[in-house]
């Protein structure tokens, strides 16, 4: 049976929704809890069924995400990692990650999480500065979240990862410099690292909107920016994509499995999958997902039949978020073509203009490069 894919799992629900957040989130809907988890108990059943041939699906990796899966109350949890073991084979799973708030974790939390498998845990925690938290709408304080990255290691977790953001709204680079220092003194294992994108419809495009809304300016931001990529590699953590560092081998393997073109099923409202050459998303909207699940439909919204052409340029877009970069035997191997044949003058380009650099197996960004990657994404989509 195959095990070269992915499961990724959302939880929608949160406790409050963050001012910068564009996901299928939802704040204030527990009453929907109960009803979605034997909505996604079944949808789970389904996938094990089809796919699986009435077995358990055997995923590479799987990965609790959301909105806030630690929003969850215990007894909630327990019916959701009760569905999980039912149709998965979690013992010889690489990789169980479940996404964490400082505001929703507890020692009984932690300890539940850890008797059911998971073996790493996602904390997000953005910044180490009350202020910077508090004008992007995030519930914890700075003390809570370093009370609870030790309380997770308490309890046994030793693959941890939080999320850090960089211009923020009145964040300074002395700031980012002190959230820096506080993440390294933790001992954790894995630092994602975002700068803020104003997402339509947040609360922080409308304050923008409004003339409400204080960034940093843009060189400001590329000095948090210049001075993240030096200070993470200085203190042990390798970068191995865009936005993420880690040290030793703790890179995500889930999250690699997507930059790499592996197949992967998403189970939960909004939700996407792709799978045999196809992409598909799940209804965002919670009752929608119900309704839909109770039908018995599972990968059923085909977004699209992934052409050849869309299959190159996302082949590309993703193996140039990695450091290591394309790999051009496995281009071949897939598209039976060599990639200068159909991004030659692409690659020579940026080449040129010290965006991209070549070994005799790879094609990746270079440190320039990836400062600027979107403008080298938007050089490879095919006329």
């Amino acid at each position: 049976m195959t095990t070269d894919f992915g499961v990724y799992i959302h939880i929608p629900f949160c406790k409050h929704k963050c001012f910068y957040c564009d996901f299928p989130s939802f704040a204030g809907r527990e009453k929907y809890i109960d009803e979605y988890l034997n909505s996604l108990h079944y949808e789970m059943e389904l996938g094990a069924e089809k796919i699986a041939e009435k077995g358990k699906l055997t995923p590479h990796t799987i990965y609790i995400g959301g909105g806030t899966p630690s929003h969850l109350n215990l007894s909630q949890m327990k019916i959701l990692f009760k569905s999980i073991h039912a149709n998965m084979q979690v013992k010889d799973v690489a990789e169980f990650t479940m996404e964490a708030n400082p505001c929703t974790i507890d020692e009984e939390k932690l300890h539940l999480m850890k008797s059911n498998g998971i073996n790493r845990i996602s904390i997000g925690v953005q910044s180490f500065d009350d202020g910077c938290l508090q004008r992007i709408g995030r519930i914890h304080k700075s003390s809570m979240a370093i009370e609870k990255v030790r309380l997770a290691q308490k309890a046994g977790f030793d693959n941890i990862s939080i999320d850090l953001m960089y211009g923020l709204p009145g964040q300074t680079l002395d700031m980012l410099k002190k959230s820096l220092d506080k993440a390294m003194e933790l001992g954790i294992q894995h630092i994602s690292v975002y700068g803020l994108q104003l997402e339509e419809g947040t609360v922080l495009a409308k304050q923008q909107e409004m003339g409400r809304l204080e960034l940093p300016d843009d060189e400001a931001v590329e000095k948090m920016y210049d001075y993240l990529v030096e200070y993470l590699p200085a203190h042990g953590f390798s970068r191995y994509e865009i936005s993420n560092y880690a040290m030793g081998g703790y890179y995500s393997r889930h999250n690699t499995l997507y930059w790499q073109d592996v197949p992967y099923l998403g189970f939960g409202s909004g939700a996407h999958s792709y799978w045999r050459g196809n992409r598909y998303e799940n209804p965002v909207d919670i009752g929608e997902y119900i309704k839909a699940t109770a039908e018995g439909k599972f990968l059923h919204i085909v977004e699209e039949a992934v052409s050849e052409k869309a299959h190159m340029e996302e082949f590309c877009f993703l193996g140039l978020r990695m450091t290591k970069g394309i790999n051009k035997e496995k281009f071949r191997e897939i598209f039976n073509r060599d990639i200068y044949e159909v991004f030659g003058k692409v690659i020579d380009k940026m080449v040129a203009k010290a965006l991209l650099g070549e070994s005799e197996t790879a094609i990746f960004l270079t440190p320039l490069g990836m400062k600027y990657g979107n403008v080298v994404f938007g050089e490879f989509i095919l006329e």
